[in-house]
């Protein structure tokens, strides 16, 4: 699968330096591999850059939906989580997790009422980009006795959810201040076109340019005599440029416990630096050039990246293309003479790493190739 060139051929073989297949991992596959090491060092990583930039780290876990991973983070300084859905919030509270952000609209009485189990015990953060999303948490407050803390959401430039930038943002602000069962403390965005940039200099002027609305949509509202003390923005890109994030006090990043393709095709991680991979055995070789492998679209992505082809990157031969998924049936191409025999294993970096946990029930913990612990996904599934 061909790399955007920036990355030279020694660095991106990772585990495979030598050229040599590594030796078969005792692992049933397809399997979902985390190497331990690598995750732990990303972590360690993200937290010195945002704290040295006097910034707080409040990590997305859709990224691995585990109770494992978010104590890892929470361990390594980070104030508190965010999840993607209402569902993931409460089986991180089960698990003891005291602070959580739900960083999407809470819509219809059935989310109230689970909005309402889940703060009668649990510190929680919504969001909201509409009237109705507002007056929605805001009668769970009431019910409560007691003020939500509210985020308003503005659009990144995705057109995604979130109202306009500015006055638009300000003006709703007034609009929903006076809610009773809400206190409105920050402005939320992500900026998601910023994996479409091409090189370092251009990911970092997009995550200037995101911090930069995100402070005008704040200031504005200050200025109308609201105190509102968080600003959050920044993905596992833009955080990586957490210095050049002006008023910009807290960063959601989640990719970069793992990273995947499409930091790797950008050129702003290494081989090295991926920690999830997933194992697969060679089944069928029906023709020169062509293989199967035994992991097909229920274990791996159908994301594709802009900077790469294929459906994952092989990290024994970089050179070999997944060109097309079934259920369950890899299919690869590669040059004739290049030796891929049936039985083989393969160990391939997805597209996204984000959507892999959400396909199995547990990822196996690795450290120097060898299994130590499997880790259960704990928020499988929980998408509403």
């Amino acid at each position: 699968m061909p790399i955007k060139g920036r990355i030279a051929v020694e660095q991106v073989l990772g585990w495979n330096a030598s050229g040599k297949d590594r030796e078969q991992m005792n692992v049933s596959t397809p399997a979902v591999v985390v190497d331990l090491d690598i995750a732990e060092r990303n972590i360690r990583r993200m937290a010195d850059v945002v704290r040295s930039a006097g910034i707080r780290h409040r990590p997305h876990i859709k990224t691995h939906k585990s109770v494992y991973f978010a104590r890892k983070q929470l361990e390594a300084g980070c104030a508190g989580i965010t999840c993607a859905k209402l569902g993931e919030a409460e089986v991180m509270a089960e698990a003891g997790i005291d602070d959580i952000l739900i960083a999407f609209p809470i819509i219809g009485a059935d989310k109230q009422e689970r909005l309402f189990r889940l703060a009668q015990h649990t510190q929680v953060t919504c969001v909201a980009d509409s009237l109705e999303a507002a007056v929605s948490v805001s009668q769970v407050g009431e019910r409560l006795q007691r003020t939500i803390p509210l985020y308003i959401e503005v659009d990144g430039g995705i057109g995604r959810c979130g109202r306009q930038p500015g006055q638009d943002t300000a003006e709703f602000a007034l609009q929903i201040c006076d809610l009773p069962g809400i206190e409105v403390v920050g402005v939320l965005s992500y900026a998601g076109q910023i994996y479409a940039e091409q090189s370092r200099e251009d990911i970092r002027e997009m995550a200037k340019q995101e911090a930069c609305l995100l402070k005008q949509s704040a200031d504005m509202i200050r200025a109308n005599g609201m105190t509102l003390p968080v600003v959050s923005g920044g993905s596992s890109l833009s955080s990586k440029f957490a210095q050049d994030l002006d008023g910009v006090t807290e960063v959601r990043a989640g990719n970069y416990l793992f990273h995947d393709v499409g930091q790797l095709s950008m050129g702003m991680v290494g081989v090295e630096d991926c920690a999830l991979r997933v194992v697969t055995t060679v089944v069928s070789t029906p023709a020169p050039g062509r293989a199967i492998i035994d992991a097909g679209s229920k274990t791996l992505t159908t994301d594709t990246m802009p900077f790469s082809k294929g459906y994952g990157y092989i990290v024994e031969h970089p050179e070999i293309e997944i060109f097309k998924l079934n259920e369950e049936h890899g299919f690869l191409r590669y040059p004739p003479e290049l030796s891929v025999r049936i039985g083989q294993q393969l160990t391939i970096i997805p597209n996204h790493a984000c959507v892999i946990p959400n396909l199995c029930d547990e990822v196996l913990g690795v450290r120097d190739g060898e299994v130590v612990l499997s880790i259960k996904i704990d928020a499988r599934g929980k998408s509403s």
